[in-house]
């Protein structure tokens, strides 16, 4: 039998001195220059909540990142073991200065490789992992993103989130499937909002995540028909837009390696913005880029709101 290492390994292994953080008066979005019409790197500008801010610092593509990629593989095996080839394809691919590391979300997060630029502890265990067991992606995503987080505070590097998953509504130790409490009441408004105990626990979380700051980007490999995974996979889209990321739902097996290669280019090509907040900003924060130059401004997309935490 496997044995993983508990969830602090990775932490002290990589960020020793990072932990949960008081405001400190900046905070660093994700990034990504969708059209560049200008002939020079671009120079971002910050708005936020209508203001101009600094942006004290610039991290693009060609700089340090670290990928932490998940692992939530409970189902169909002939799927995963396309994903996993997809994934190792793709990680095969990354520039040494992409430091992966991988976890398992079966149980409570687990650690399987820490980050590293040496690709085939990760590839191993990557290969050997079995599947099995319950969903852990609602679970684990908090303890993911804060992990992300106290890295990016510590160290000037970009860091995502990458959960690759088959999960199932149905699958899950909590009952998400919001049954009729009253049988004999049409009028039930559990009939009327069969979804809304998932998108309870989506608004939960967006509001959880809120001041944590790496981005998260969800492959979902097996998508499923019916209205309560339906929900389930729009609220994984609006989980991983609220960080700045994307989640896609694999509708074939065939779409399972273009989607997860389109997403590594995607984590890849994010910027890391560090952005200054003026005093007193203790609310939501609307945020607003761009990258003006002679040529035209060029077309961008960012994470749009933070959510400061007090301090």
């Amino acid at each position: 039998m496997r044995t993983y290492k508990p969830l602090p390994a990775i932490l002290f292994a990589v960020c020793t001195a990072a932990a949960a953080h008081a405001q400190t008066g900046s905070m660093s979005i994700p990034a990504w220059v969708e059209t560049n019409n200008c002939s020079s790197a671009p120079k971002f500008e910050a708005e936020l909540n209508g203001k101009a801010a600094p942006v004290a610092r610039q991290l693009g593509p060609s700089s340090d990142q670290i990928i932490l990629l998940v692992l939530d593989l409970t189902g169909d095996l002939s799927l995963i073991d396309i994903a996993k080839k997809a994934v190792v394809g793709e990680v095969s691919k990354l520039p040494k200065n992409a430091w992966v590391g991988l976890l398992r979300a079966q149980d409570g997060l687990r650690v399987l490789a820490d980050p590293s630029a040496n690709r085939q502890p990760l590839i191993n265990a990557i290969q050997t992992l079995s599947s099995g067991g319950e969903p852990g992606l609602l679970d684990t995503v908090p303890s993911a993103l804060s992990l992300a987080d106290a890295m990016m505070r510590k160290s000037p590097v970009r860091v995502s989130v990458l959960y690759v998953t088959d999960s199932n509504i149905y699958n899950y130790r909590d009952d998400y499937t919001n049954p009729v409490i009253n049988q004999s009441d049409p009028h039930d408004l559990s009939r009327r909002f069969p979804d809304a105990l998932i998108s309870e626990k989506v608004s939960e979380l967006v509001t959880d995540l809120g001041s944590l700051e790496a981005p998260l980007f969800v492959v979902h490999i097996n998508y499923q028909a019916d209205p309560l995974n339906e929900a389930y996979q729009n609220g994984l889209q609006t989980l991983a837009g609220a960080t700045g990321g994307k989640s896609d739902v694999c509708r074939s097996m065939g779409e399972i390696p273009d989607v997860i290669s389109g997403t590594f280019a995607r984590i890849s090509n994010a910027w890391r913005l560090m952005l200054t907040i003026p005093p007193n900003f203790h609310s939501d924060i609307q945020i607003r880029l761009s990258a003006p130059c002679p040529e035209g401004d060029s077309r961008l997309s960012w994470r749009t709101h933070f959510h400061p935490k007090e301090g």
